[in-house]
């Protein structure tokens, strides 16, 4: 990675515009109307990639510095998918109000904020107050970039097959961050009957040993109350999500419904085998790009962020993430088969069609400046 300026520095009149004493007549532009800041300088498109290197890639908790590749990798993929330039930013803390206000004080230099490897149960309420405390738009994307793809690929797959996803029974293994904003985005698009499952089990009501998350989610999932194991959930389902690691038998894949969808993301090796999954599933997809249908964030995040910067969003709202997953999964929507329910990341279509999409539903929620 590396910074550039946008104009060039020639001569001493090009010096003299881009700093001093030219650009004391930005500044005080700015110091009397604030809203120009998005006009004259690079914060009406630069994002913050945020972590603190404690969930890192399937690494785990590697520390800020390890986590410094990843991020740049992130920054790297923002520009190129969706032309908004990103700042790698690790910090040294773990403690909740630590991150909180160390990214508090960091948010006048950016236009979003993108949170990025931060372990979960912390990531909720990290995500929550900075939610509470900003008016740029702030994203984990761990979470809603995993919801949103998963979203656009169920929605192509039950086109596909003639479905409707109010119809679906759907199954989540995983209840961290990317499985609770998967569960949530699902309900939120019209499917009626989603049941997680963690290390313990189903998700349920009944249950003592459940943290405040998993409380919560178990009061909008789970509506037959079920209870039991993965296995047992799995027992006609229509749909597996699998965002936990760890391995699903083939003979529990094989109680699903008939048409099923395997969704299996966890990466490198996903919960079920492709090929094992293929056997009972109309629909496979993984996390991995040497299969078909990759749930893949970056159809995701560059999209969204380029949208809400377009419109210089106070925050991504719920709207507009249901409407980046009908976007993305609209690109692909007249060339679907069951190894293509979801666009390839290189598709050059994606990013401007979801940036479209999420403009537009910032607007119409009321949450756009411009």
């Amino acid at each position: 990675m590396e910074v550039r300026g946008t104009v060039p520095l020639r001569d001493a009149d090009d010096l003299s515009l881009a700093y001093t004493p030219g650009v004391a007549r930005v500044c005080e532009a700015i110091a009397e109307r604030p809203e120009l800041v998005h006009d004259y300088t690079w914060k009406s498109n630069t994002v913050a990639v945020v972590t603190d290197g404690s969930a890192v890639l399937g690494l785990g908790d590697i520390g800020p510095e390890a986590s410094l590749p990843v991020m740049e990798g992130k920054a790297i993929l923002f520009k190129q998918f969706g032309g908004v330039d990103a700042v790698p930013v690790a910090l040294d803390c773990r403690e909740v109000d630590e991150l909180v206000e160390t990214v508090v004080r960091l948010a006048p230099s950016f236009g979003g904020i993108n949170l990025e490897d931060i372990s979960a149960p912390r990531c909720f309420e990290v995500e929550r107050r900075l939610r509470e405390r900003l008016d740029i738009p702030v994203f984990h994307d761990d979470q809603h970039g995993t919801a949103v793809v998963t979203l656009a690929a169920l929605r192509n797959a039950a086109r596909l097959v003639g479905r409707e996803l109010a119809a679906l029974r759907v199954v989540i293994s995983g209840a961290g961050a990317a499985g609770v904003a998967i569960a949530r985005i699902l309900l939120g698009a019209g499917v009626a009957d989603v049941v997680v499952c963690d290390r313990r089990g189903v998700v349920s009501r009944d249950r003592e040993d459940l943290t405040e998350v998993k409380r919560e989610l178990a009061e909008i999932t789970n509506p037959a109350g079920r209870s039991g194991s993965l296995a047992d959930a799995l027992a006609g389902a229509d749909v597996f999500v699998g965002v936990s690691g760890g391995t699903v038998p083939e003979s529990a894949v094989a109680t699903m419904a008939p048409g099923a969808f395997v969704f299996a993301m966890a990466n490198p090796n996903p919960e079920v085998h492709p090929e094992v999954a293929a056997r009972h599933a109309a629909v496979v997809a993984t996390g991995r790009s040497d299969f078909p249908n990759q749930i893949n964030n970056v159809l995701a995040f560059p999209g969204i962020f380029a949208g809400a910067l377009q419109v210089r969003a106070k925050r991504i709202t719920e709207g507009m993430k249901l409407a980046a997953a009908e976007a993305l999964a609209a690109v692909v929507a007249d060339e679907l088969s069951p190894r293509k329910v979801i666009p390839s990341p290189f598709d050059p279509r994606v990013a401007p069609a979801v940036a479209a999409a999420v403009a537009e539903a910032a607007r119409a929620e009321g949450v756009a400046r411009v």
